[in-house]
């Protein structure tokens, strides 16, 4: 059976499975690079989110690199002097905010939780700064917790699919979950950011090369490679 488009009925667990292979050669995103490098806890992913927002996971890698070089707790993070905190950042966008921001959450965290960051998404959204967006992502990344976090490439390739029709990420969020099947909460983030980046492109996605091809609508699709 097939859609009024002449497309196969999207499979997402297909999609999924074919996305991870087409991925693997491309870099990770970067809070799940991070992970992977021991970065795992929420207070760390937390910090990286908020470096990312507005700045390429090329930056966003060196920069929590750098960071964590300096402290990984919050007590330590919390003890460096803010024109420092900036320049450790200073390479991603709206770094004096940031600073502002990471600082506050630091001292925070150490003087109301004890020094660790809990696991509960009001808290975490109780953070100047931090959306949804970081704080789904830190739940699934660092508590394994399932939540769906939708950036730019998540709302593009799944409105290009047809899988779902939102205006906007945060609608788009809410629309996944009533939608998605709950396995592929986290790792929908995981793979189509890469995916976004490097093959379902904002201008002139590589089509041709997509794994999807067979079952993607297109939508909104003029041109492509």
């Amino acid at each position: 059976m097939s859609t009024a488009t002449g497309k196969k009925p999207f499979d997402v667990g297909l999609a999924m499975e074919r996305i991870a292979d087409a991925v693997r050669p491309w870099p990770k995103a970067a809070l799940f690079q991070l992970a992977e490098e021991g970065y795992t806890s929420a207070f760390e992913q937390l910090l990286a989110c908020i470096i990312s927002i507005r700045t390429y996971d090329e930056v966003t890698l060196p920069l929590s690199r750098a960071l964590f070089a300096r402290a990984r707790t919050p007590a330590g993070i919390a003890e460096i002097p803010a024109d420092q905190l900036d320049a450790l950042i200073g390479g991603s966008t709206f770094h004096e905010r940031k600073a502002r921001q990471i600082l506050a959450i630091a001292r925070r965290v150490d003087d109301e939780f004890g020094g660790t960051l809990p696991c509960e998404r009001e808290v975490l959204l109780s953070f100047d700064g931090v959306g949804p967006k970081c704080a789904n992502l830190v739940l699934g990344i660092a508590c394994g917790a399932p939540f769906i976090s939708v950036d730019v490439h998540v709302h593009r390739v799944t409105a290009r699919w047809g899988y779902v029709q939102a205006a906007t990420p945060e609608k788009a969020l809410l629309a996944l979950e009533a939608t998605l099947p709950r396995p592929h909460w986290i790792e929908i983030n995981r793979l189509l950011v890469p995916f976004g980046k490097h093959i379902c492109t904002g201008k002139l996605p590589r089509c041709s090369t997509c794994p999807v091809l067979d079952m993607c609508e297109q939508r909104g699709v003029t041109a492509h490679r």
